[in-house]
């Protein structure tokens, strides 16, 4: 972040922080685990994002109304189930108490020039996010490459109505990189919406999220990252966050997945 001491872009990378586990063999204890993680005595994350399969679980340990969101992830990782079956995941993980959705888009189509494939699925989703839930459109970004497609899936996605366009589900070869987060911001202040940005995948130190932050307060204003317009998807971001927040030597940059 620009002029800011590395305790204060700790702190509000914290505040921003979706910490996320979303492993395969992902167990109810981890979620225990998880919910504690996100609420630390510097403050709390803004979110935890995990399996729909956990989420009615994550609300009864975090209760009603928890300042902790819990978001979770639909047509996850691949991005290639129907549109009746993702808009049916959307409904049960919110019944079950999701307060964020993220959704991949069907990237594959689009990659292959069905953009009409996007704005079924994110409409789609869209109608089933209501009552103040909210959509987070994952691109897949390190599958798509192309920049001038990258532009245009956030294009699509922002019109069809997302909350927040996020780079990567943090399952592929390349997730969040700064190119592909300098488009998507910009196609947002072209937009003129107030749609959010996540950067998502191998985030693993505060050295890491600085340049994000830097990046976005940029192209946007100093200001403008806060939980409703900017997070971070990342498992060992908060390790760092909390290593720098302590007074503990910060530790290098490692690139990890989620």
């Amino acid at each position: 972040m620009n002029n800011h001491s590395q305790k204060e872009t700790a702190a509000v990378a914290l505040s921003l922080l979706d910490l996320t586990n979303l492993k395969d063999d992902c167990t109810q204890e981890q979620i225990d685990t998880l919910c504690a993680r996100a609420q630390t005595p510097y403050g709390n994350s803004a979110a935890i994002c995990i399996w729909p399969r956990f989420v009615a679980h994550a609300r009864t340990v975090l209760g009603k109304g928890h300042p902790v969101r819990i978001a979770t992830v639909v047509n996850f990782p691949s991005g290639d189930m129907e549109v009746a079956d993702v808009a049916a995941e959307t409904r049960e993980a919110i019944a079950d108490g999701a307060d964020e959705i993220d959704l991949v888009i069907p990237y594959r189509k689009f990659r292959d020039g069905n953009e009409k494939a996007v704005i079924d699925m994110v409409t789609a989703v869209r109608a089933e996010c209501t009552g103040g839930v909210l959509l987070k459109v994952i691109l897949e970004t390190g599958e798509i490459k192309d920049p001038a497609l990258i532009g245009r899936a956030s294009e699509l996605a922002i019109d069809a109505g997302a909350d927040f366009i996020k780079t990567s589900t943090g399952k592929v070869a390349v997730n969040a990189t700064l190119e592909a987060a300098d488009i998507m911001i910009r196609a947002i202040r072209h937009s003129g919406r107030k749609v959010g940005f996540k950067p998502a995948g191998g985030i693993g130190s505060v050295a890491d999220a600085a340049l994000y932050l830097s990046l976005a307060e940029t192209i946007m204003t100093p200001d403008w990252p806060m939980p409703s317009t900017f997070r971070f998807g990342a498992s060992g971001l908060l390790d760092d966050i909390l290593a720098v927040l302590s007074g503990v030597q910060s530790a290098p940059a490692k690139a990890s997945s989620y």
